[in-house]
């Protein structure tokens, strides 16, 4: 049975696409998985997470698996890791529609980051009329959250207009999450925090969507 296809997508720059990817792959690691990473993104980010990891440790990309890919050629590249892995993470340039179009094809799963603005929320009706286009289903996740702000329950409460699902797990503004993907890790790997737990939380509501599919 092939595996499960995760575009991660967000039209507008900064709004931790990368560090979602990254940790939705560890999450999944953690679980168990087999996991692909395909980095269609000119900046790189992923690709160079993944390298860091690779030169701070071998022994730590057991399991994990990295490609690059042009847009046009992003369908076949899912179709073959699909073949070998559990879990095929794609992470996208915040570009046209022509760019991220193929992407969103392939999926099985769009999962949206949001940071805690109404900048990005704006900038995510665009991805999520994308995904309606495609037929896919779409997760978003309020990342960078804050608790107890205005702004976050403004947010939250916006969120709830865009007429799509949102993710219960949020991902906390902590300092974890960055520092952790400079040194080519993820924030659950390591001693029990609060950013494990959010981890492993949004990693299971994730398998659990792409469940119902």
């Amino acid at each position: 049975m092939a595996g499960s296809v995760i575009t991660v997508a967000q039209q507008k720059g900064g709004s931790g696409k990368t560090t979602l990817a990254a940790n939705l792959a560890i999450g999944f690691l953690r679980q168990g998985k087999r996991v692909a990473m395909v980095d269609i993104d000119p900046q790189g980010s992923l690709g160079r997470w993944f390298m860091t990891r690779l030169d701070a440790a071998p022994d730590a990309v057991e399991g994990l698996e990295f490609a690059t890919s042009s847009a046009w050629g992003i369908t076949y590249e899912c179709r073959k890791l699909a073949d070998t892995h559990d879990i095929v993470i794609v992470d996208t340039p915040p570009k046209a529609d022509s760019d991220l179009r193929p992407a969103l094809r392939a999926a099985d799963l769009v999962v949206v980051p949001v940071s805690m603005s109404h900048v990005d929320l704006w900038a995510t009706e665009g991805v999520l009329d994308l995904a309606r286009r495609e037929n896919k289903e779409a997760l978003v996740v309020i990342n960078r959250g804050r608790a107890g702000t205005r702004l976050a329950g403004d947010v939250a409460e916006a969120a709830q207009k865009l007429n799509a699902r949102i993710a219960a797990t949020q991902f906390a503004n902590r300092v974890v999450y960055a520092e952790a993907l400079g040194k080519g890790r993820g924030a659950a790997e390591g001693a029990k925090t609060p950013a494990r737990a959010e981890v492993d939380a949004l990693t299971a509501e994730v398998a659990e969507v792409l469940g119902e599919s």
